[in-house]
Formats: C-alpha cells, sequence, structure tokens
C-alpha cells in the first residue's frame, strides 16, 4: 500500500513552519537541506536564497514524514491565501485532537472549532498561521 507524506511549499519561512509543527507533533527532522549546500560552481545560488530551505523532513510518528521547502524566487510565491488541499490528520484520542488543533490553530482561522459530528467522531478544520489548512479528526468507531 502506498505511503501518502504531505509536502508543503512555504515563501522563506519553512524553517520556522517545521519548527512549529514539530513543538505540536513532536518528532525529529531527519534532513535538513538548504540551498547553498546544493550550490555548486556550474549551478551557483544567490545569497538571497542560499539559506533558504530546499527540502525539510519532518519524521513523525511510525515511518509518516511532513516534507516542505521554501520556493526559490525565480518560481515566484505560493499564495497563502487561497484554497490548498487541507492535510488530514487522524488522531487516537479526543485529548489527542483537542491538543493537536490548539497547537496547529494557534493564531490562525478557525473554519470549524472542534465539535462532535452526526457519527460520533470528533473534528476541527482551520487555517494554521502559515496558511496551511488541517482537518484533525478522532473517530472512535474506527
Amino acid at each position: 500500500m502506498p505511503t501518502l507524506n504531505p509536502w508543503i511549499n512555504f515563501n522563506g519561512n519553512a524553517e520556522e513552519a517545521f519548527n512549529f509543527y514539530k513543538s505540536v507533533f513532536g518528532g525529529e527532522f531527519s534532513k535538513l537541506t538548504r540551498f547553498k549546500d546544493i550550490a555548486t560552481p556550474e549551478y551557483p545560488v544567490e545569497d538571497a536564497e542560499a539559506e533558504k530551505i530546499m527540502n525539510i523532513t519532518l519524521m513523525i510518528g511510525d515511518g509518516q514524514m511532513l516534507i516542505g521547502n521554501d520556493v526559490p524566487g525565480f518560481m515566484g510565491t505560493v499564495s497563502e491565501s487561497e484554497n490548498r488541499s487541507k492535510i488530514y490528520v487522524d488522531v487516537e484520542s479526543r485529548e489527542e485532537a483537542e491538543r493537536v488543533t490548539l497547537g496547529l490553530s494557534a493564531g490562525g482561522q478557525v473554519e470549524v472549532a472542534t465539535e462532535d459530528d452526526a457519527e460520533e467522531a470528533y473534528f476541527s478544520m482551520f487555517r494554521d498561521v502559515y496558511g496551511i489548512e488541517w482537518i484533525i479528526e478522532f473517530d472512535p468507531n474506527k
């Protein structure tokens, strides 16, 4: 079965965002590569891009990853107000749903506050302070 691991683009604040995600989910960075790390004489990196993140990987749980990068300036910017796909997080308890929701939604915009739905699932939907959209759900019937 395939494993899905979300990859998120940022406008120069990927490292800040991933330190925030690490504070909520825990885990460790298994990869952190800056653009300067891949520079060669044939492919130089502009000083303004050197410290930006080419790839950052946060290991969460058993083999799950959240991956991200900063978009290089020559590629334009990511629209942080567009309706991007949501990242769905399935948690193991109501308490974990509340903890993750409170952590990730801090400073963001809540679409649906943590609540029970008609099927007894406990979920929330929101956009975090970096513009990333999340759905957090605990379903006791799974």
